[in-house]
């Protein structure tokens, strides 16, 4: 699986996307026909506590699944978003398995 990062209005250190590239390989784990990802990282309204902004796309055969969460970091926004593609890819692959 491919993963794009990008990240506008600020430059991420090698740390971060090391971490949401070895984050979201995982999710091969549960569904294997994963194209690509594409994450954006964002930071929004710079004086609140939970500014930062995750979204990914998962490319797929099929409908292709995004999901967006807002944390304090985005290690722990990448964390939130990745937890709720599991349960979705967990829920993909079963209804695959229910219908053949």
């Amino acid at each position: 699986m491919r993963v794009n990062v990008q990240t506008p209005n600020f430059v991420a250190d090698a740390k971060l996307i090391e971490f949401v590239e070895k984050r979201l390989s995982k999710l091969e784990l549960f569904y294997d026909r994963i194209i690509s990802a594409r994450v954006y990282l964002k930071v929004i309204k710079p004086r609140e506590k939970e500014n930062k902004s995750v979204e990914i796309l998962l490319s797929m055969p099929g409908e292709d699944i995004m999901i967006k969460k807002e944390a304090r970091t985005f290690e722990e926004g990448t964390d939130l978003a990745a937890s709720s593609l599991e349960r979705q890819l967990k829920k993909r692959k079963q209804k695959q398995r229910t219908y053949s």
